[in-house]
């Protein structure tokens, strides 16, 4: 076939049309908590959420009804948590409500202790030490006995990785 201009045009236009193509469904590749916005949860009270919560490796938080919070060896959240730190002190928390679904703010105002993961992958970007101050967004949601669960995702967002705190069992609902 000879190549001529109509010919050459009309052989880019398919080229673009590929690409168009290959652009939206990369887009459709998007990891699972990339653009979450939230489980949808508007019946959570504040009295419900306050108490202690766990997750791995001796991290936990107590939420206290005043508003006030206690944090034990708490990652960061988002891509923090790649760097490594777990952060120890006091601070302040709230419930909001956004269309999505409930989310708890827990905010550190009074850093007393840094601890290191030992499967941290990067160092601090500025190469200093972790935040003196750190605020973290909990998703809220609700397990198959309609608790609640406390979560955030960390790390690479198309991974999807989820951090999640559960209630400590207090001595009136242990088993």
């Amino acid at each position: 076939m000879k190549i001529t201009k109509g010919n050459a045009l009309r052989g880019l236009r398919g080229y673009g049309a590929v690409v168009a193509l290959l652009i939206a469904l990369t887009g459709c590749l998007a990891g699972p908590g990339q653009y979450y916005e939230g489980t949808g949860v508007h019946d959570a009270t504040a009295a419900e959420a306050a108490g202690t919560w766990e997750s791995t490796e001796g991290t936990a938080m107590t939420l206290r009804p005043d508003g006030t919070a206690a944090v034990t060896r708490l990652d960061g959240w988002d891509f923090d948590f790649d760097e490594g730190w777990r952060l120890s002190g006091k601070g302040t928390w709230a419930l909001t409500d956004t269309p999505a679904g409930q989310r708890l703010r827990l905010e550190l105002t009074a850093r007393t202790k840094v601890d290191r993961r030992a499967d941290a992958t990067m160092p601090p970007p500025d190469g200093g030490d972790p935040p003196t101050a750190y605020t973290w967004r909990f998703y809220v949601d609700r397990d198959d006995r309609r608790e609640l669960v406390l979560f955030f995702h960390f790390g690479d967002p198309d991974a999807g990785n989820a951090y999640v705190m559960t209630r400590k069992p207090t001595a009136t609902t242990a088993p």
